[in-house]
């Protein structure tokens, strides 16, 4: 993709599509676009951001497609009827999905990095990052989202990193099929589960990503993973796994509430301890995965145990946004069943009680995975918590409402499970912080909506602010 090129980004606010064009714009090339959220004035942050990178952004009625010699890049999600495709039809100009688009650059890297898999892929893709610069290596890194270690008061929204050296890292999503433009040189594969498609085509995706790898790291702890692993050469495969056999193995985990450590033994070797700044089991499977990767490109074990230390994690997973009247409140990406149960299995390690609210992706996702989210959460809620669930995330266009956030609390309630449906996500906020009390622990969960960090940055001022409230003299309140 050469500097020279001028693209326009149709949704250029989305999780997929802004890294790309901080990647395009830090390389030099000409990057403008347009997004609906930028239109209805939602999370203005995000796009001051992108403009400071010399991005110039457009309202999404075609005006800014002008000229045949522009590149429109347009997400999975975006409708032939937007005004911006039709113009891009209009004038000649040629189009790339955001997938073909990334695919190329990924493909074009000397040594090319791909994290898949259900769960997890944004947080190794960090982690394999951060990894990699923190020892100089100088990687490009496509990210889903905001990385700590990266995010600076000028660049806030870090989800992408540009780098002079020759490695490319990117989660590569199977959501839409495009898992099957990659060309891995290391593949990972963190694990397999039914998010928006069904387990055979991921199996056909997955397994097809990992067998045009050079070296595959495979999470073999996983059912599903592990048998696509068995049908991949020994030479040609890494494994991964926590409390058993792997060529990468954890043991004696110790988890706390924002931190975990565990003993590392690479192939029977002896063990070495690594300390996590993120919590949870599953941050020790992603760190495995990512120690593997980057032990695929050459890096030292001992070097990369070192640098994964300072792994600070990623906004939107497991966030500690604040503590207000003694409630903790988190703000956290899991939207699927197995990212819920990451969260709640993490969260339940210590005491305290529950107050989730979940605000499902799409109608689409929850009539896909509407028996595996409610047998998640079914065994998971615990006497004393709340689980409310707003409507899906719906931002405009053609959508069937099959299975609706009022069908999962039916499926809950009959299972004896704390859930409420509450329509409207702000009622459903203040529902909570009502019920919140010292020791609660609020989670805000869900994907494909940036305003629910700022819903999460809300529950905590109220919070607070009940707090100062309560703290007040009595006579005061009478002057």
């Amino acid at each position: 993709m050469g500097s020279s090129k001028s693209y326009f980004f149709v949704g250029i606010g989305g999780s997929g599509m802004m890294p790309l064009a901080m990647i395009l714009a830090g390389q030099g090339a000409a990057v403008a676009g347009s997004d609906r959220s930028l239109d209805q004035g939602r999370v203005p942050a995000k796009f001051a951001a992108l403009e400071a990178l010399g991005i110039a952004l457009h309202p999404q009625d075609g005006s800014g497609i002008t000229s045949p010699e522009q590149i429109v890049v347009a997400s999975a999600a975006i409708e032939p009827t937007v005004p911006d495709m039709i113009a891009a039809e209009h004038v000649g100009a040629a189009r790339l999905s955001r997938a073909e688009l990334l695919s190329d650059l990924f493909n074009k890297a000397r040594l090319s990095i791909g994290v898949a898999g259900t769960s997890g892929k944004s947080t190794v893709t960090g982690m394999i990052g951060w990894i990699l610069h923190s020892l100089d290596r100088e990687p490009t890194v496509m990210n889903g989202a905001v990385m700590k270690n990266f995010a600076r008061p000028e660049a806030p929204f870090a989800s992408a990193l540009v780098g002079e050296g020759d490695v490319f890292v990117s989660e590569v999503d199977e959501s839409d099929g495009s898992i099957a433009l990659y060309r891995p040189g290391v593949a990972v594969l963190n694990n397999v589960s039914l998010d928006h498609k069904s387990l055979e085509e991921l199996r056909l995706l997955f397994g097809d990503f990992i067998g045009r790898a050079d070296t595959a790291v495979i999470n073999i702890a996983d059912p599903e993973a592990a048998a696509l692993a068995a049908a991949l050469p020994v030479e040609r495969r890494m494994t991964v796994a926590v409390d058993a056999p792997a060529d990468l193995s954890a043991s004696n985990v110790v988890e706390a509430p924002f931190a975990v450590t565990f003993d590392l033994s690479e192939r029977g070797a002896a063990p070495v301890p690594v300390a996590l700044h993120v919590p949870g089991r599953h941050n020790v499977a992603n760190a495995l995965a990512a120690i593997g990767a980057v032990r695929a490109a050459g890096v030292p074990l001992a070097d990369a145990v070192g640098a994964i230390a300072g792994f600070k994690g990623l906004k939107r997973r497991f966030d500690l946004v604040g503590v207000g009247d003694g409630v903790a409140v988190i703000d956290d990406f899991g939207h699927n069943p197995d990212k819920i149960a990451a969260t709640l299995d993490t969260l339940h390690a210590f005491p305290g009680r529950l107050l989730i609210l979940f605000q499902p992706h799409g109608y689409g996702p929850l009539k896909v995975m509407r028996t595996a989210l409610v047998d998640s959460l079914a065994e998971r809620l615990r006497d004393g918590d709340v689980l409310i669930l707003p409507d899906p995330v719906y931002q405009g266009g053609t959508v069937a409402r099959e299975v609706t956030s009022a069908d999962i609390v039916a499926d809950l309630t009959a299972r004896a499970a704390p859930a409420r449906y509450i329509a409207d996500r702000a009622a459903a906020a203040t529902a909570l912080v009502a019920e919140a009390r010292p020791g609660d622990r609020i989670v805000v969960m869900g994907a494909r909506d940036d305003t629910l960090s700022l819903l999460a940055a809300e529950m905590l001022a109220a919070l607070t602010a009940r707090d100062q409230s309560d703290t007040i003299p009595a006579s005061a309140n009478h002057e």
